[in-house]
C-alpha cells in the first residue's frame, strides 16, 4: 500500500493546520456568544475540508519521491530501466494518458502510482518488484498503476476526502460549541479554550472515522485498476499472476506516509475497515471472473 494513506496523512495534517490558524487568528466567525451560526460554520467547513483535499493532492508526486527516495529515469542506465520505460509509454499510449515520469527506488516487492493530473504522472517500482517477477507480471505491475491514473483515482479521491472532511469540520465545530456551552463556559461569553480545543480532538477522532470511508472508497479501486491491467494487456492471466506472487510477500515495506499507494496491502479483523487494499484472494477471484 502506499498513495491513499499518504494522502490522508498530509490531509489530516492540512486540516489541522488550517484550523489552528483560522482559530488562532479568530476568522471562524461562525461561533459567538450569540451562539452558533450553521451557514458560516458550513461555508468554512467546506473551505476547510476542500482546501486540505486539495493541497494534499497537489503534494502527492513530491512528497511521494521525497519518501520513497525515488529516482526519476531522466536517461535509462540499462537494458531493465529502457524497458520499464517502454513498457510504461506502450501501456500509457494504450490507457490514452500522457506518459508518466518512470522512477525506480530501493525495497522489497512493490509499486504505485500518484500525481495530480493524468498527463504529468509517476509510476515507480522498487527494486525487490523488478526482482522477484518475471517480465510478464511486472508488466501486469505497471499496468495496474497506469489504470489507475487513467481511471483519475487521485482526482476522484480528493473529491471524496473533500466531501468527508467537510463533514468532520463541520461536525467537530458543532460538538465542540456544545461541548464548551456545558462544561467550560459561562453563560454570555464567546467561544472559549473548551472549544478549540475540543475542536482540534474532535477533528481527529472524526477524522479516523471518516477515514473508513475513504478506505472503502480505495479497495473499490483497486478491483477496478486490476481490471484496468488485464484490459491494457489483453488478458488477465499476468495480474493474476504478479497478485498471487506479491501474496506470498509482506507488503514492500515503505514510508508508513506511503503504505496505501502501493500494489498490495491487507488487514485483518478491525484492521480491514481502514484497509486499502481487497485480500489478495479476492482481487484475483475478481479478476478470474473476468471474459
Amino acid at each position: 500500500m502506499k498513495r491513499v494513506v499518504l494522502f490522508l496523512a498530509t490531509n489530516l495534517a492540512v486540516v489541522l493546520v488550517l484550523t489552528l490558524v483560522i482559530n488562532l487568528f479568530g476568522l471562524g466567525r461562525g461561533v459567538s456568544a450569540q451562539g452558533i451560526d450553521i451557514g458560516a460554520v458550513a461555508i468554512l467547513s467546506v473551505v476547510i475540508g476542500f482546501t486540505g483535499a486539495f493541497i494534499s493532492l497537489l503534494m502527492s508526486k513530491p512528497m511521494a519521491k521525497w519518501s520513497t527516495g525515488a529516482r526519476v529515469i531522466e536517461q535509462p542506465a540499462n537494458a531493465t530501466e529502457q524497458w520499464l520505460v517502454q513498457t510504461v509509454h506502450r501501456l500509457s499510449e494504450r490507457a490514452g494518458i500522457g506518459m508518466p515520469e518512470v522512477a525506480v527506488y530501493d525495497g522489497e516487492p512493490n509499486a504505485f502510482a500518484t500525481g495530480a493530473f493524468k498527463n504529468s504522472a509517476l509510476v515507480a517500482v522498487s527494486t525487490g518488484l523488478l526482482q522477484s517477477m518475471n517480465q510478464d507480471e511486472v508488466e501486469a505491475v505497471l499496468g495496474h498503476e497506469v489504470a489507475h491514473i487513467a481511471n483519475g483515482d487521485m482526482v476522484t479521491l480528493t473529491l471524496i476526502q473533500g466531501v468527508v472532511n467537510t463533514f468532520v469540520v463541520f461536525l467537530a465545530r458543532v460538538v465542540g460549541f456544545f461541548v464548551d456551552k456545558v462544561l467550560f463556559r459561562k453563560e454570555g461569553e464567546g467561544p472559549g479554550i473548551g472549544y478549540f480545543m475540543s475542536v482540534v480532538v474532535l477533528e481527529i477522532v472524526f477524522g479516523l472515522l471518516a477515514s473508513i470511508i475513504v478506505a472503502w472508497f480505495s479497495r473499490q479501486r483497486e478491483f477496478r485498476a486490476d481490471a484496468g491491467a488485464a484490459k491494457l494487456m489483453g488478458t488477465p492471466v499476468p495480474m493474476q499472476h504478479a497478485l498471487a506472487r506479491l501474496g506470498g510477500f509482506a507488503p514492500g515495506a515503505l514510508p508508513k506516509t506511503m503504505s496505501a499507494s502501493g500494489i498490495s496491502g491487507s488487514g485483518g479483523g478491525w484492521g480491514a475497515l481502514f484497509s486499502t487494499h481487497p485480500p489478495m484472494e479476492q482481487r484475483i477471484a475478481a479478476l478470474q471472473q473476468m471474459r
